[in-house]
């Protein structure tokens, strides 16, 4: 476990110069353009992520991620690792490109939607689904996410049985400056599980900066409501790259760039 422990944080420490990370649960309904690869880390009081996205197919994204755990604030102590692969498809987007929905589908849970016993070592052993849907509000200037789901964790309990739970998560971003400077946003979300794997409720707020297209920067703080195992402090980015990984070609991204 403790070499495992130490090849991803080498990992992460090699490609921090390459990307930056998006720490919320929330997901909106956007697939990212036909062959952009998203690369996310972030870094944490409580875990440290490194999450790559590939859009390989028109409407089409495909995630991988790592967690390591920092349960006590001691960074030498191997507290766990878990890793997440799920696939996502925006089937639906509002004319104007700023609302939609899609469906995501997956093993292995984000940090704080599982029972932190049972969060180790989590992929293959709990599925999921959920549905992320984003509304416009206020001539853009606020965008509302809802993300209801569900998931099945195999060989639950002493007795080995499968335990479904119920997951949720709600995001709220508000552009104060909108439409004069768009790039700053609050953002506070709510999410958490419940059933047999459930896990406490959390809360995460912070600001978010987009720069530019390709970059999205973050600086959040997370809690359990009435707990003390929250995320606490993070800080992370999203880099993304010009379309060009795509299977059987970027027939899209050529069409818009004659």
């Amino acid at each position: 476990m403790q070499t495992v422990r130490l090849g991803m944080i080498i990992i992460m420490t090699g490609l921090i110069l390459q990307v930056n990370a998006q720490q919320f649960n929330s997901d909106s309904w956007l697939s990212k353009p036909h062959g952009t690869i998203t690369l996310i880390p972030t870094f944490g009081q409580r875990n440290t992520m490194l999450m790559n996205t590939y859009s390989l197919f028109s409407k089409w994204e495909f995630t991988m991620a790592a967690y390591l755990y920092n349960n006590d604030n001691d960074p030498t102590t191997n507290d766990g690792y878990s890793t997440s692969f799920y696939a996502k498809y925006m089937f639906y987007q509002n004319k104007a490109g700023t609302g939609g929905a899609a469906v995501k589908a997956g093993t292995g849970m984000f940090p704080g939607t599982i029972d932190k016993e049972l969060r180790q070592e989590d992929a293959f052993k709990t599925f999921w689904m959920n549905t992320p849907v984003t509304i416009p509000l206020f001539n853009n200037e606020v965008s509302w996410d809802l993300m209801p789901g569900a998931s099945l964790t195999r060989n639950y309990g002493e007795e080995k049985t499968s335990a479904w739970g119920f997951t949720y998560s709600t995001r709220v971003a508000w552009a104060p400056w909108f439409p004069k400077n768009p790039q700053w946003s609050v953002v506070g979300e709510v999410f958490g599980s419940a059933g047999k794997t459930g896990s406490i409720p959390e809360f995460k707020a912070g600001w978010r900066w987009e720069p530019s297209q390709y970059a999205t920067f973050a600086l959040t703080y997370g809690q359990e409501f009435g707990g003390h195992n929250g995320a606490g402090f993070e800080i992370g980015v999203m880099l993304f790259t010009p379309p060009f990984a795509c299977l059987a070609g970027c027939v899209e991204h050529k069409k818009s760039s004659e």
